[in-house]
């Protein structure tokens, strides 16, 4: 039986809440495929740009969400708490998610240039 988003964050309201203003905004883009793992909500075109994960069911945290961003590009920057390099041609940028305010207009930036590199 497949999971739901709101089934991902049951037992966690606030970062359900997080993760609805992630895909409201990740919506505006365009057409998107939603996939809920055990592990992860994911955004997808023809590939996986944006990820939402809870990392207490990991390791030790107080974040509620964070939001990954797969980028054709290292996007240098602050905010972000981890960048990786999984594949030659992907970024995977990490952002720990603890207010709706910090999905803001330079995350919409990041989340449109990662859509429009997954189509």
């Amino acid at each position: 039986m497949a999971v739901t988003a709101q089934e991902f964050f049951d037992d966690d309201p606030f970062g359900f809440e997080l993760f609805e203003a992630i895909a409201e905004r990740i919506e505006l883009l365009g057409e998107v495929e939603v996939r809920v793992s055990t592990s992860q909500v994911a955004f997808r075109r023809q590939r996986g740009f944006a990820y939402v994960w809870r990392p207490g069911r990991y390791v030790r945290s107080d974040v509620p969400a964070v939001l990954s961003v797969a980028l054709p590009r290292e996007v240098p920057s602050p905010r972000w708490k981890e960048v990786a390099h999984p594949a030659p041609e992907v970024w995977m940028h990490h952002l720990e998610v603890r207010a709706v305010t910090d999905i803001d207009a330079e995350v919409d930036a990041w989340l449109r240039e990662a859509y429009d590199a997954a189509g």
